[in-house]
C-alpha cells in the first residue's frame, strides 16, 4: 500500500491513503502524530491552515527525518483568504508555518463566489513550480462547472464528504469523466462508522476492523483516502489494505446504506 498511487491529470502521483490533520490540536499531538505516521510508512499528509496546527505538522514532518521528495503534502486556502493576493499571500504563509519550499497539492477549502481570482492566484502559484498540483474541496457539480468554464488550467483533485451513508455518485462520476482525482474526507464518519450493523458483520468476515472496511470500500471505488488518529496501533491498521478485497456483492450490500447522511457542511448551505 504505501508505494500505490493515483495519478493525477498531469501525471504528479499521489500516494492513496494518506493522514489527515483534522482536529489534531496543535503542539505535541500533531508534532508527534504526523511524526509518527511518516515512521510508519504513511507519505501523504494532509492539512489545512483553518486547522490551526500548520506549524506542528510541519515540525512533525522535519522531525521524521524523511526526505521531502519522498512525502506529497497538502494544504488549503480558507473561506477569508480568497481573492488573487490574499490567495498567494495566504499561500505563502502556510509554506512558512510548515517550514517547506513547496507543496505538493494546494486546494480551495470551500467554495465561494470569488473562485475565478483564487484559482487564478493557484494557476500561476502552479506554473511557478511552488505547487506540484491544484484542486479544490467540497465542490458541487455546478462550483466545477463554474471553475471549468473559465479556468487555464483543470482541478486535478476534488475533496468531498465521501462514506457509505454519503456515497455522491452523480458528483463522482462527474469527477471521473472529467479526469479529476476524487479524495474522500470523513471515511470513518468521525467515528460514526462503527456504530453501522454491517460494516461490524463485514468487518467479522473479513477479518478486518471497521475502519478497514471503510477505507477499502473507497479504494477500490477509486478514491484517496486521509483517515485521521492519535492511535499508533490505528495508523499501522489503516495501512493495511492491500491484502484482502470487498467482493462485489459486499460492495452492493454496503451500496444500500447510501442515505444522503452528511457529517458536514453542504457546499450550498454554509456560513463561514
Amino acid at each position: 500500500m504505501l508505494t500505490k498511487n493515483y495519478t493525477l491529470s498531469n501525471n504528479v502521483k499521489m500516494p492513496m491513503v494518506g493522514f489527515g490533520t483534522f482536529k489534531l490540536q496543535p503542539g505535541d499531538e500533531a508534532k508527534k502524530a504526523v511524526r509518527n505516521a511518516l515512521n510508519l510508512g504513511y507519505r501523504h499528509i494532509d492539512c489545512a491552515m483553518i486547522y490551526g496546527n500548520e506549524e506542528s505538522v510541519g515540525q512533525g514532518i522535519k522531525a521524521s527525518g524523511i526526505p521531502r521528495q519522498d512525502m506529497f503534502i497538502t494544504s488549503k486556502v480558507w473561506n477569508t483568504d480568497h481573492g488573487y493576493e490574499r490567495t498567494q499571500t495566504a499561500f505563502y504563509e502556510t509554506l512558512d508555518r510548515l517550514k517547506l519550499d513547496y507543496l505538493d497539492l494546494y486546494l480551495i477549502h470551500w467554495p465561494k463566489p470569488i473562485n475565478a481570482e483564487t484559482w487564478k492566484a493557484m494557476e500561476e502559484l502552479y506554473e511557478q513550480r511552488k505547487i506540484r498540483a491544484i484542486g479544490v474541496c467540497n465542490f458541487n457539480q455546478h462550483h466545477l462547472e463554474d471553475l471549468l468554464s473559465h479556468c487555464k488550467i483543470q482541478p486535478m483533485v476534488n475533496q468531498i464528504e465521501l462514506h457509505p451513508k454519503f456515497t455522491q455518485p452523480e458528483l463522482c462520476q462527474y469527477c471521473s469523466d472529467h479526469n479529476i482525482q476524487v479524495e474522500a474526507w470523513g471515511s470513518l464518519m468521525q467515528g460514526q462508522i462503527f456504530e453501522i450493523p454491517l460494516l461490524k458483520q463485514l468487518a467479522d468476515k473479513y477479518e478486518k476492523t471497521v475502519a478497514q472496511i471503510a477505507l477499502k470500500w473507497a479504494l477500490q471505488k477509486g478514491y484517496a483516502v486521509i483517515p485521521k488518529t492519535v492511535s499508533t496501533e490505528k495508523m499501522k491498521s489503516n495501512l493495511k489494505l492491500t491484502d484482502f478485497n470487498i467482493s462485489d456483492a459486499d460492495m452492493a450490500q454496503i451500496a444500500t446504506l447510501d442515505c444522503g447522511g452528511r457529517i458536514g457542511p453542504d457546499p450550498d448551505n454554509f456560513d463561514f
